[in-house]
This record gives structure tokens, C-alpha cells and sequence, in this order.
């Protein structure tokens, strides 16, 4: 008979200990927003702000100066506008609601509240639900007055910034007292669809009614200045700087030019009226800008207006000035745009120098100042998701030397290289709260494909018309899926990196800091070999291109290893001090010596003999009837069976376990079946340095744990570095272990004597890192699905273990070895082994102990995507995808947190001359004009700063 003695309640001393380890914070949320629905900018304090269909405010000023805010109700946000110079901004809801938000501090740093919301009330009697829709917002330069335009014609004014309605409104009948009768034909004007305040004389605004007439209304008298007796709908309105003339955009794609004299109340003709892409019938000039500049012609910005049938399916936006003339062609649709010019009314022009487009996908920012127009590279913001992301890697402490050299390679202290459909590896610095683009690496041109992007477009010819320029970099199509890049394996300090993909392709590349011309060596191995019956019914592989291939400084392909059958690669992990790379796929898995350009083994084949699902490829769902039913047989009779189960080791003698002796916070687990579907999938790889053979001689051994629940031990013989090219590897299989309940896999670490994590290559080599403990006993921490086992080396005798708790259905999905350094004391520190479910909770557990720590309730269980996507950090932080563009970072460590720490100061309403904004985590927060002016606002985006000089100015 066996007893457990338990300790009653909680340790306080321990309880302590965990507080200063461990906390759960959502910190902030990395990359382009999605779904985009607004776009404002204030000039003054140089910040710009998003608002998106999920009703989100986002606001953005210099690296690192990011606010966020959420309205009560989902509804998409229409419109939002900055009072300028005040930190408030003003948003338009869907449902009709106008809420104001003001930055307010709050604990030494600035947040984003609502301090205000009001909903337009009804004419009773009169008006409609649907006439109220406020459709246009003008929010006057004074701050003071908010006009909104209503779907009925009405034009309704409220005090700002109580959001106060005022009894000033102006309706359709008062206009049209002063229309002319043979203009009025029995017709409502329509829906305001544009208002404009005069840019010389507050008192005055600009009303632009859906069926084309425009009204220059004077506040003060209410009475009408002018008319515009426009004939086509209308679209939108905006003044020239001086206020002598205005122009209006249209529903059949043209422009007009409009004369605003004293001496002529009523005008029925424009000064000009031009369709750019005509004379065919074109589609609505959605908005437009027009901008005075010292050389005298006019820059003239629009977007839509293209040729119904041959382009109205392209997303635009034109640029004119004088002979010159370019259509921005865009992969996504424009939501919004504005430039950056002179807002001084004691200026004669605007002078634009930028302009920034807000696009559903990405934000482009174009240089009006310099020949042709180029487009500016921005140090963040940029989408992550330019081409579907299909996994991550989060590589901690970069040395600076490869920090270096990165940058170098990227021409434009931690990195993250998302992986994309389209074979391309992208390095962000993830080390502060804004991810910055560093170095885009592509693997497409290796291989013979139709990816290479000949876009006639892109090279218009003089001729050509209309003269499209292709810009931006989200790319959602992939022209071949096969390029998609499934895992990645990084070593920071030998510069190698391993990329494999969904074609059964692994490639080996080495960083460079100089131009290469060479051949890729080829590789081929099959993982079949040894198999007979079965027929691969996927995609071919991806043929190598032959001859060599010039590659750019940056990470430079040297070996392609390819998988035959050519099923995506599931692991791969390298051990660059040993020159090894261990892949693995639905079939099975291999080892290769990248440096003798040699197989080390390549015969494992980790099928079952009833598992045919895993050769009809990823897009066949071909299952026998008769299998199905044997299956759904064998759970029926496995659900009644209970009782004691033994675990079963290959080559090791067996271990006995007492599930009837389970803890009352664990769970019993039903064994799975050994011949489910793709139960031959290789889930993880390791390379560990440790006891496998014997108890007192370690070596270099690698382990691959499968979806059946099957683990294989390798003891390897490395030869030294003197003999690399001399002597080659050898491998022996050391220990085979089947758990007993089949489950998959997930992770495998060996721990050493003191139990922690095994040191990364080159770490101890190059004093980067202690000695592991080589005296004591190691052992090896197997996760699969069910539970977690600490085993014993080298006879692999089950020492601990912990099945996890939770409703019916849990899964272990992503886990990782974490390091949490104590908030208390920099010097107390705890590695731990973090763990996320199917149902989107955190779990950490003590190591080698496997006791329960803390629990954290993370990501929506229904979030499928974003459990499946979710990178633990190696010092308890954490990252997964909340849309296809946007990371949620998040902590469980109480002393590592990344999140935005700063201060936007103004002084409301009046003393605005002492505006200033800083980031928190900058080290100067010098208030002075000179050191505000390089970190205030978002100048690091507009200004049209190269990106090595950002870089510089940066560190």
C-alpha cells in the first residue's frame, strides 16, 4: 500500500516567490490593423490614428508611441478627426453614434478614454431614422464647432467639446429658398456629402449635396453666399488655399474646378471640367485633393475615376501635376489619404511634401518632393502579413554582431521572422513595442517557378495608358503554394539558418556579407524506400533551378535537401557546432550533414501499415468506410475498458504505472488508437549533448518524437572540428519509447544534472553561457497532448509526471522552457515549462518537479488560429495572432513586459505652444524644441527619413 502525504494550504514564503515570478499582462498588439475603416492626422502634434470595422481607435506617433482604444459596441468606425493641436479626437460609428476621446495620463504614462458620446436625435414628425444618418462630419479649425451632414440634406452644429447640440440646424427647405426654380425640377438635393470650412474666413463653409448642387453658407447671417448649380452627383469637395476657387470630384470620374466670386451669387458653369480617364465611362472620383506649390501648377490628388470596364476593378489613386501624371495601382482597396503640407494660413502655398495612403492591407507613404514620386520606406507599420503568414520563430538576445549584419544585408536586442506563403523569410526587431522591418529573405529563386513578378505594369511604358505604377508590398496571392515555408531553425552565433517548406523542401543557408554566384547542391532522399503498396497522390516538388544563381548580401542557400515524397516538412532543428540538420515529415525523418553534404540515415519510416490517409497528399479526405467503422468500433469498446496500463519501451525494460493512484487534480486519458490517420507525423526534433549509451560517457544524440506517441533516441558519432571533412557522422538508435497512451508528441528537452535547459550551441564554446551540470543525472522532459513525463538517463525510468487537468477535449498545444527572473531580485531566476491548450489557457509548471505554478486564461478557445499560431518567448512572454496582420504580445513574467510607455503633454484648450510628446522608453525626456522635435510625432514615418539614418538616429 502506497501513501501520499500532501502539505495543507499554500506555503506563504512560495506563494511570495511566485508573485515575483509570474503575472499575466496583454502588453500590445504588433503590426498593421485590421480591417481599417478611418484615417485623421494632426499637423501639430504629428499623430495619426486609425479607426477599423471592429471599432478600435489606434493611435501612432514616433517608434514606440502607440495608444489604443476600444468603443463599447462593436461597430465599425466611419470617420474620425483630431481637434487639432488638443490630443481629442472625434469618431462616427456606424450605428449612428459620435463619441469623443481625449489622451489622458494616467500612472505617468498616456491613455486613450472616451470622455463623451451623443447620437443624433430625430426630426419628430419629419425626418426619418435614416435621414439622421449623419453621413459627413467638418470639425472647425477653432475646436469649437462640430457640423454634421445627414442623409436627409440636414446640417446639424454641436458645441464642442460637450458634444452639446445647438439650436442652428439648417434643413434642405432653407437652402432651397434660394435655388432657382428651373434648378429645382421637383428634386430633393440629397444627402450632404461633402462640407468644407473656408480656409480664410472661418464663418463660411462649403456644403456639397449629393445631386451636385454646392452652397457657400455663412454662419453668422445664415444666409447663402453662393451657389454651384452642379449637374453631376457629387463625391467630394475641397477648397485651394486661397479660397478663390474650389474643386469638386464626381460620380462619372471627372473634376471640376469652380470660381468662388462676390459678384457672382449664382454659377451654373465650372472654370474647368475634366475626366482624366475618359471619354469611356469611368468610375466615381471617391476624393480628391488639390495643392498649391511654388512652381506654380497645382498637384492634384484623386482616387478612383478609372475606366469602367477595362480597370474598375483596380484600386487607385492618381497623382497630376503639369506633364506629369502616375496611377498608384494598389492590391488593396484606398480607405483614405491625406498629405503633409503647410497648415500656416500666412503661407501662399501648401507645398505638400508627402502623401500618406491609408489602404486595407498596408499604409504607403509616397515622397511628393523628390523625381517621380518614390515611395517611403517606413521603419514600422509596415504588414506583416504582405503574403499569409504560415508560422513564426522568436529568436531571443541576438548577438551584435549578426545584429550588424542583418541590417547590412537588409540595406534599409531581438528578431522575429515571420514566415510567408510565398517562400519569403521577414526579420522584425521585436525588441521594443513598434516591430521594424530589418531584412526580407526569399527562397523563390532557387527553384523554377512562375513567381517571378514580369508585371507589365510595373514597367509602364511612356505610352502606356493610364500610366500605372504598381506600389505597396502586400501581395495576397501566391503563385505557387508549394513555396510556403512551414518551420524554421535559426543559430545566431554561427550566422546558419535552416528554412523548409510545404513541398517536402529543407534549405540550408549561410549568412554573407558579400554578393555570390554559385550552384545550390541537391540533396534528394526517400523517405520511402522501404515501403511498397503505397502511391503519392499530392503536389510534385518544387524543381531546383540548374546553373547557378546570384544571390544578394544576406542569408545565401548552399544545400537544398529534398524530401521524396514531397509532403510539407512538419520539424527541423539544427546543430550548427555539429554541421547537422534533423527534418521530418508525415513519413518520416532524416538526418543530414550540411558540410559533407551527406545523409547521416534517412531509412526511418514512421508509417503505420494502416495509415494510407498520409500518401494521398494535404488535399485529399479519402477514408475507407471500413476503416472508419473498425475505428469508431474500437473507441466504443476502448471507452468501457479501465483499469491499470503499462507503457512500453523498445529496448528498455518496462514501466509500471498507477493511473488508479492519480491525483485529484489530474485526469485519466483514454489510450488512442495506434493506427489513426497521419499518426507517422513527425512533430519535434532535438539535438542534445547528454547520457544515452551509459552513465558516464555523454555525446552528441537527437531525438524525434511522432503523432503515435513514438520516441527515437540517436547516440551520434561527431567527429571533432579538425576532422569535419575527414571523418562523417555516424548515428545509432539508442532507445525507442512508445507512450502508452499514443498521443502526439509536441516537445522534447533534455534537462541536465541541475535540471535545467541544456545550454544552445556555441554557448558554451564561446563563454556565452555556464557549463551545463555533466556530473548528476539528466534527464529528458517528453510533452505530448495528454501529459508531461520526466524520464531518467540513460535508462529512461519515469521519474515524474503530470496529466493535465481540464474539461473533456484538452489538448496541449504549444509549449516551451521558459526563464523568469524574479521582479524582487534580478539574481533569483526559475526556468519553467509554459504550456497553451486547445482552450486557449496557460499553464506553468516548475522543472524538472512538474508542479503546477500558475494558470492564465489566454486566447478564446474558439480562436483557432490564433492557439495554432501562438511563439513563447525564452523569458516568459509570448505572441500569437489576433487577425492576419496583427500579433497581441503578452507576459507571464512579472519583470520582462514589453508595452508602450509614453506621454502625449498638451494644455487644453488654450495654451497649445507647450505641446510636446515623448516616448517612456527612450532615454532622453529632454523637454526642450530640439530634442522634442526629433521624437515627437510620427516624423520617423513622413519625413521622409531614409531608413539607415533612422536606424542610426535609433541607437
Amino acid at each position: 500500500m502506497k501513501f501520499r502525504f500532501r502539505r495543507q494550504g499554500n506555503d506563504p514564503h512560495r506563494e511570495k516567490i511566485k508573485q515575483d515570478l509570474f503575472a499575466f499582462n496583454k502588453t500590445v498588439e504588433h503590426g498593421f490593423p485590421n480591417q481599417p475603416s478611418a484615417l485623421a492626422y494632426d499637423p501639430k502634434l504629428q499623430l495619426m490614428a486609425f479607426g477599423t470595422k471592429s471599432g478600435a481607435i489606434k493611435i501612432y506617433g514616433a517608434p514606440g508611441v502607440e495608444m489604443t482604444g476600444l468603443h463599447k459596441d462593436t461597430a465599425a468606425v466611419t470617420q474620425i478627426h483630431f481637434l487639432y493641436g488638443q490630443g481629442r479626437i472625434l469618431s462616427l460609428l456606424d450605428d449612428n453614434t459620435i463619441h469623443l476621446w481625449e489622451i489622458v495620463q494616467r500612472e505617468n504614462r498616456s491613455h486613450l478614454v472616451e470622455v463623451h458620446s451623443f447620437s443624433l436625435p430625430g426630426r419628430p414628425g419629419i425626418e426619418s431614422t435614416s435621414a439622421t444618418r449623419v453621413t459627413v462630419m467638418l470639425l472647425k479649425l477653432s475646436c469649437d464647432l462640430l457640423a454634421l451632414g445627414t442623409e436627409g440634406g440636414g446640417v446639424h452644429f454641436l458645441e464642442l467639446p460637450t458634444l452639446t447640440l445647438l439650436n442652428k440646424s439648417l434643413f434642405q427647405d432653407e437652402i432651397m429658398q434660394s435655388v432657382p426654380e428651373e434648378y429645382k425640377c421637383g428634386k430633393s438635393l440629397g444627402p450632404v456629402e461633402s462640407l468644407q470650412e473656408h480656409p480664410q474666413d472661418s464663418d463660411k463653409i462649403l456644403i456639397g449635396y449629393s445631386r451636385g448642387l454646392v452652397v457657400l453658407w455663412d454662419l453668422n447671417s445664415r444666409h447663402v453666399d453662393n451657389l454651384f448649380l452642379g449637374k453631376q452627383q457629387l463625391e467630394s469637395l475641397v477648397w485651394e488655399r486661397s479660397g478663390n476657387s474650389f474643386v469638386s470630384s464626381h460620380s462619372d470620374g471627372g473634376y471640376m474646378v469652380w470660381a468662388v466670386s462676390s459678384s457672382n451669387p449664382c454659377t451654373r458653369d465650372p472654370i474647368s471640367s475634366t475626366v482624366p480617364y475618359g471619354p469611356f465611362p469611368c468610375k466615381a472620383v471617391n476624393k480628391i485633393l488639390w495643392r498649391t506649390t511654388e512652381s506654380g501648377a497645382p498637384l492634384v490628388l484623386f482616387s478612383g475615376g478609372m475606366p469602367r470596364a477595362s480597370y474598375g476593378d483596380r484600386h487607385c489613386l492618381t497623382i497630376l501635376q503639369d506633364s506629369s501624371h502616375v496611377t498608384l495601382d494598389f492590391t488593396s482597396r484606398v480607405i483614405d489619404f491625406f498629405t503633409i503640407h503647410c497648415t500656416d494660413k500666412d503661407k501662399e502655398f501648401d507645398d505638400p511634401s508627402a502623401l500618406v495612403v491609408l489602404l486595407e492591407e498596408e499604409l504607403v507613404v509616397i515622397d511628393l518632393q523628390m523625381a517621380g514620386w518614390p515611395t517611403v520606406p517606413a521603419p514600422y507599420l509596415a504588414p506583416l502579413h504582405s503574403s499569409a503568414i504560415t508560422c513564426s520563430c522568436h529568436i531571443s538576445n541576438v548577438p551584435p554582431k549578426l545584429w550588424e549584419r542583418v541590417i547590412s544585408a537588409g540595406q534599409h536586442v531581438l528578431f522575429f521572422p515571420p514566415l510567408h506563403e510565398d517562400g519569403t523569410v521577414r526579420f522584425w526587431d521585436a525588441s521594443g513595442v513598434s516591430l521594424k522591418p530589418l531584412y526580407k529573405l526569399s527562397t523563390a529563386n532557387i527553384f523554377q517557378t512562375d513567381c517571378d513578378h514580369n508585371d507589365s505594369l510595373t514597367q509602364a511604358g511612356e505610352e502606356e495608358w493610364p500610366p500605372f505604377r504598381k506600389v505597396g508590398c502586400f501581395d495576397p496571392y501566391s503563385d505557387d503554394p508549394r513555396l510556403a515555408i512551414q518551420k524554421i531553425s535559426v543559430c545566431k552565433y554561427s550566422g546558419k539558418l535552416v528554412v523548409a517548406g510545404t513541398a517536402g523542401q529543407v534549405i540550408v543557408l549561410v549568412l554573407s556579407d558579400e554578393k555570390s554566384d554559385h550552384m545550390i547542391d541537391v540533396a534528394t532522399v526517400d523517405l520511402l524506400q522501404d515501403r511498397e503498396g503505397f502511391t503519392w497522390k499530392g503536389h510534385d516538388r518544387l524543381p531546383p533551378r540548374s546553373g547557378s544563381v546570384v544571390f544578394a548580401p544576406g542569408f545565401q542557400p548552399v544545400v537544398l535537401v529534398q524530401c521524396m515524397p514531397p509532403a510539407a516538412v512538419t520539424a527541423v532543428t539544427l546543430h550548427a557546432e555539429w554541421n547537422l540538420i534533423a527534418f521530418g515529415t508525415s513519413h518520416g525523418f532524416g538526418l543530414f550533414d550540411y558540410h559533407r553534404r551527406s545523409f547521416v540515415f534517412f531509412h526511418r519510416c514512421t508509417l503505420h501499415p494502416n495509415d494510407s490517409l498520409a500518401m494521398e497528399g494535404p488535399l485529399s479526405r479519402v477514408k475507407s468506410l471500413k476503416k472508419s467503422l473498425r475505428q469508431s468500433f474500437r473507441r466504443i469498446r476502448k471507452s468501457r475498458v479501465s483499469g491499470k496500463k503499462r507503457a512500453v519501451f523498445s529496448c528498455l525494460p518496462q514501466v509500471q504505472e498507477h493511473d488508479a493512484e492519480v491525483a485529484p487534480v489530474q485526469r485519466r486519458i483514454e489510450p488512442r488508437s495506434a493506427d489513426d490517420s497521419l499518426s507517422g507525423v513527425v512533430r519535434c526534433l532535438c539535438f542534445a549533448d547528454t547520457f544515452l549509451r551509459d552513465g558516464t560517457h555523454h555525446g552528441p544524440t537527437m531525438w524525434a518524437g511522432t503523432n503515435s506517441g513514438s520516441v527515437y533516441a540517436y547516440a551520434l558519432d561527431v567527429p571533432s572540428q579538425e576532422k569535419f571533412s575527414e571523418q562523417s557522422v555516424e548515428a545509432l538508435l539508442g532507445k525507442e519509447i512508445q507512450l502508452m497512451h499514443r498521443a502526439p508528441v509536441v516537445s522534447i528537452a533534455v534537462l541536465d544534472g541541475r535540471g535545467n535547459p541544456l545550454p544552445e550551441p556555441y554557448e558554451v564554446s564561446r563563454d556565452l553561457a555556464k557549463a551545463p551540470d555533466m556530473q548528476g543525472s539528466h534527464s529528458v522532459l517528453i510533452a505530448s497532448e495528454e501529459q508531461f513525463k520526466v524520464f531518467t538517463l540513460p535508462k529512461v525510468s519515469a521519474k515524474t509526471k503530470f496529466k493535465l487537468t481540464a474539461h473533456e477535449g484538452c489538448r496541449v498545444r504549444k509549449v516551451a522552457l521558459s526563464n523568469f527572473t524574479s521582479v524582487s531580485s534580478e539574481d533569483y531566476s526559475e526556468n519553467a515549462l509554459v504550456c497553451l491548450t486547445n482552450l486557449g489557457d496557460i499553464h506553468v509548471f516548475s522543472v524538472p518537479a512538474l508542479r503546477p505554478q500558475t494558470r492564465y486564461d489566454c486566447i478564446r478557445k474558439e480562436d483557432i488560429s490564433g492557439i495554432a499560431s501562438c511563439v513563447f518567448t525564452k523569458t516568459g512572454q509570448g505572441l500569437y495572432l489576433i487577425s492576419p496582420s496583427e500579433y497581441e504580445r503578452f507576459s507571464l513574467s512579472a519583470r520582462v513586459i514589453t508595452e508602450p510607455l509614453c506621454r502625449v503633454d498638451v494644455e487644453r484648450p488654450h495654451d497649445l505652444s507647450k505641446c510636446f510628446l515623448r516616448s517612456c522608453d527612450t532615454e532622453d525626456w529632454s523637454n526642450d524644441a530640439e530634442n522634442s522635435a526629433d521624437i515627437t510625432g510620427i516624423n520617423h514615418i513622413l519625413n521622409y527619413i531614409p531608413m539607415e539614418n533612422y536606424l542610426k538616429k535609433l541607437h
